[in-house]
Parts: structure tokens; C-alpha cells; sequence
């Protein structure tokens, strides 16, 4: 790597810890970029382009120079779908927590603010589909899975969901951080990765907290990736909302 090339598009995607498509081939070249007027970098395993500076803002990543989160998601306009856009952008903007479930907004990676920044920057290729993508996104998705489900929800007309959600109980104390809630008609949702299911601690925390939650009368319908992949996660939770008094779209 020459002091101005720097790691940009899905490689850079890839070292800042973004999910990443299922086609995605980690064998692909690598996607270094320069700053103009230096050449694009050409060699064995490398595709190199040639990008202006308000375009591409650097940053260190374990000793690597890569472009940061909003331009990083901007760059790959061009290459993913608008889904996939917002999955990415849902994962740059998130809010991380530690591990006794405190926000750290310091440590998200991007805001949204800085996302449209990028997106709409002078010059910017591909503006249309990240402006798109980015009425999309929103904050509190913790995983691929959760966008995914949510823009399944969304497509389904279903009732605007609340997430990342604290739950207390009646004396303050915190019970449970749920995936989505929708609470007009005390329902919860939570989208179980194989984790869930792999981990035995982790299992018996969620039966744990299943039961803590349906003691403060919310129903927890509980949603497998099998269900947000083969499409029938919306349906599970359009019956649920159902039997709470939903009146809203009764689709199958």
C-alpha cells in the first residue's frame, strides 16, 4: 500500500465489521482508492480507482487506512441494493451498549446526519439510491436480521415498531432491552439469532426474561431467521397484533 491509497467499498465495509451480502466473494480484489491527482493503484489483487477528497474521508482502523463508515456506505451506492443499503446503514448508525445494557451513543460508528452528508455530497454518484436507502434507516437495529425484519414489517403495513427499547418495571429497575415493541398493544418482538439457540446461558436468559415480561403483561413473540427468511415472520405478528386489537391490514 502506497502512503495515499487507502482501503474504500466493501473491502473497507469488511474491516469495519458490516454485514455483508451473501454473494459477497471474499476473494474479490481488494478496493483501494487514492486521492486525485494521484493515480489509481495498480497491481496483483488490487481494484484501484482514482476519488476526490470531499468524497472520501479517511480513517485509522487497526493501523489501516480506510474510508470512514458514511463514506464508506455512500461509495457502495453503486454496488448493493437499496435493501442493502439500509441494512449497512442501520449497522453504521446503531447505538452500541455495554455490557449491563447502557447506551454508549460515543461508540456508534456513523450518525444519519453523517450518513446524508456523504450521501449528498457534490459529486457524489448513485445519489438517488442512498437518498432512498436513507428514508430507510433508522436507529436501534442491532443486527441484519432485525432490518431485515423490520423492512419486511414495513412493506407488510404493519404498525410503526419502537426499537432498542428499555422495559422497567414498576420500581425502576431495568427488566429486559427488547428488539421492537409495539406498545399501543403490548406486544414485543424479538428477533433470535442462532446464538439464542446455541448458547445454553443464553437460553436460559431469554426463557428468564420471556417470563419477567409476560409478568408485566406484554406478549413476546419471539422470531427465528427462519421465519424472517422464508417471509413468515409478518404474518406471526400480524396475528399477534390481531388478538391485541389491531384493526389494520389483514393480508396473508
Amino acid at each position: 500500500m502506497s502512503r495515499q491509497g487507502f482501503f474504500t467499498g466493501m473491502t473497507a465495509a469488511a474491516l469495519l465489521g458490516c454485514p455483508l451480502p451473501d454473494g459477497f466473494d471474499p476473494d474479490a480484489d481488494l478496493s483501494v482508492g487514492t486521492m486525485h491527482p494521484h493515480r489509481a493503484a495498480r497491481a496483483r489483487g488490487v481494484a484501484g480507482f482514482q476519488t476526490r477528497e470531499h468524497l472520501a474521508h479517511v480513517m485509522d482502523v487497526g493501523g489501516l487506512r480506510v474510508t470512514t463508515p458514511a463514506s464508506t456506505w455512500a461509495m457502495v451506492g453503486g454496488e448493493l441494493s437499496e435493501r442493502w443499503l439500509v441494512i449497512m446503514g442501520d449497522h453504521f448508525v446503531r447505538v452500541p451498549r455495554d455490557h449491563r445494557g447502557r447506551a454508549m451513543p460515543n461508540a456508534r460508528l456513523a450518525t444519519p446526519a453523517q450518513l446524508e452528508a456523504a450521501a449528498l455530497a457534490p459529486g457524489r454518484r448513485h445519489r438517488k439510491a442512498l437518498v432512498r436507502a436513507l428514508t430507510s434507516v433508522r436507529v436501534g437495529s442491532a443486527s441484519r436480521l432485525e432490518t431485515e425484519y423490520r423492512l419486511d414489517a414495513e412493506a407488510a403495513r404493519l404498525p410503526h415498531m419502537d426499537l432498542d427499547v428499555e422495559v422497567r418495571g414498576a420500581d425502576g429497575a431495568l427488566i429486559a432491552i427488547v428488539d421492537g415493541m409495539h406498545r399501543a398493544f403490548d406486544l414485543i418482538v424479538e428477533v433470535e439469532g442462532d446464538h439464542h439457540r446455541t448458547d445454553r446461558a443464553q437460553w436460559n436468559r431469554d426463557i428468564d426474561r420471556t417470563a419477567a415480561l409476560a409478568a408485566q403483561g406484554w406478549e413476546v413473540v419471539r422470531l427465528t431467521s427462519r421465519r424472517i427468511r422464508d417471509g413468515s415472520a409478518t404474518s406471526v405478528v400480524r396475528s399477534a397484533l390481531h388478538r391485541h386489537g389491531w384493526s389494520g391490514p389483514r393480508g396473508h
